[in-house]
Formats: structure tokens, sequence, C-alpha cells
């Protein structure tokens, strides 16, 4: 039995490739040419650009807008600078090609310099957690009930976590071997789970910066899905495949989401050692079901990693 999920998941961007405005093969990663098993990609104006670089970069995203082809289940973002590089961006004849944007620094002072300019349009919103607001969580919970009450709601796809970000305000860098949720920005993570997720926000994973130890990275990736986060952004297309891997399900898991959803189902029943209750596993059901449309089983064939290497 497979289920299908009704809407567009946040789970369907996989691990999402950061790459520089001014790439020279953009045009051939937005269309499948390269990395052609590759599910999303963010087309960065922002820290990847120098700023003597940004108006070559907007140059050059206008040039390759043109080219961009229509690919199933590819989703194309650019991640803007500023709201005056978004409404530049807007501004671009075929801007429609793309499917959203990445806000960064986001908080509640441009908040409406962003949502403003992308209300009543089909662009998709990430806005990215990572100024020192992140610390302080009656400004994490003001921002959550602006972004409640703004028109834009709904076109919010998740919240990002800039965790190299944060730990740069902190002063810090993640140590090798370690997880983030060794660091002080475990409980950060923590705390911006429980303010945004019981109001239906999706939360990304943030990123992990050394591409030597997939073995820490398997840890942090554990982490990650124990705390809710829905896909962590790959800094090099080698860790796509492992990243992805790791968001396989378990057949049991599976099996026991089929019957949380299942409208017949007891209340609470038992099912492979484990007490299962429609009322409080049915949002992990669902998220189950999600995950396992898009990468399958453990133990199933995944991205090979040679078709995405540089």
């Amino acid at each position: 039995m497979t289920i299908k999920a009704t809407s567009f998941s946040p789970w369907a961007l996989g691990a999402p490739l950061y790459m520089p405005a001014h790439r020279h093969d953009i045009l051939d990663c937005a269309n499948g040419e390269k990395y052609p098993l590759l599910r999303s990609m963010i087309f960065c104006t922002e820290d990847a650009v120098s700023h003597t670089e940004v108006d070559s970069s907007l140059r050059h995203l206008g040039l390759c807008l043109q080219g961009f082809r229509t690919v199933p289940n590819r989703f194309r973002f650019i991640r803007v600078r500023n709201p005056e590089v978004l409404a530049r961006l807007l501004d671009l004849p075929h801007i429609d090609k793309i499917d959203g944007f990445v806000l960064p620094k986001f908080d509640t002072s441009v908040l409406h310099a962003y949502f403003d300019q992308l209300k009543d349009t089909p662009f998709k919103i990430m806005p990215t957690l990572e100024t020192k607001d992140v610390f302080d969580v009656g400004a994490m919970c003001e921002l959550r009930q602006a972004l409640l009450h703004h028109e834009a709601l709904q076109q919010i796809l998740m919240l990002r976590i800039g965790g190299n970000d944060l730990m740069n305000i902190l002063g810090l860098r993640r140590p090798r071997q370690l997880t983030l949720y060794d660091t002080p920005l475990g409980n950060i993570i923590s705390q911006l789970v429980t303010v945004f997720k019981p109001y239906n926000f999706s939360l990304s994973a943030p990123v992990f910066e050394y591409l030597n130890d997939n073995e820490t990275l398997q840890k942090e990736i554990q982490r990650d899905l124990a705390f809710g986060l829905i896909g962590k952004t790959a800094i090099h297309p080698s860790q796509i495949a492992d990243i992805e891997a790791a968001y396989s399900v378990e057949l049991d898991d599976y099996e026991m989401a089929v019957k949380l959803v299942d409208n017949t189902a007891p209340a609470v029943f038992k099912m492979h050692h484990s007490m299962c209750e429609v009322a409080t596993h049915r949002q992990w059901a669902t998220s189950i079901l999600n995950r396992q449309q898009y990468y399958g089983f453990s133990g199933e064939k995944s991205l090979d990693c040679a078709e995405v290497s540089v």
C-alpha cells in the first residue's frame, strides 16, 4: 500500500544545494543537465557573493533565467541579499521560472519590507532565522505572531535555521567531530522547535560544513530528525546522497504510520512492540508517509554519489 501526500511537502526539497549566483553553470544545474538527481537548489546573492559582485550576479541570473526549462520535481530558489535586491529580482523578465526566495537575516524589522513585496505572488518563501533575535525567545514569539497574521503566511514553505551565522554571533565555530547539538545551538534549536512547530511551521536543519566526516554528519542528521527538522542544505554535491539516504524510512515505522492514518484504526493499539495512539501520533505518521514518498525505505538504492560529484 502506498500513501501519497495530498499537498506540497517541504520534504520534496531534499538536500538543497547552495550555489553562488555568479556560478557559470547555473543554467545546466537548473535544467538538470548537471546533478540530474538534485531535487532543489538555492542561488545565493548574499554571503556567497561579495558586494562588488552583486550587480554582475544579478545580470548573470537574469540571462540564465531566459534559458530555465520546466523540470518536474526540481525546485529553484534565490537567496536574496536584502529587500532592495528582492525588488530588483522581481523586476527581472522570466523571474516566474523560479519557485521562490530565501530571505536572509530575517526578523520583525525586515518582515514587511520582504513580505509586502511577495504577497499575492506565486512564490514560496523561506525566511532564515540567523540574527541575534533568535537567542531571545520573546522576540521569536513576536515574530511567530507577526508571521501568523501576515497575508503571505500561506506562501511560507519553511523557516530555515542559519547555524553558521548563529555560531558566528557567539564567536564560535562547530568543533570537528561534534554535532551542532553538542554546542550552545542545541538549546536554541530546541527553543525554535517549541516556539514554531506547534503553529505548523516547518523548520530546516542547519548545514554541516565538514566534507570528510560522514560519521558525525550522520549523527547530526539523526538528531535533526529527532527534533523534527526537515531538509539539510548541502554545501557540496558529495553530501547530497548521504543526507537523503538518512531520510529513508524504516518499514516498521511506515507500517505503523499507515495504520495510524487509517480512519478505522482503534484509538490505541500495539504494533511492532510499540504503543500507537492515533490522537498523539498522527502528525508523526503524516511526516513518515511524506518522507517515504520521496525517499523510500531504508536499504533501498539511494542517490548515487558518482552522479553528483563535482
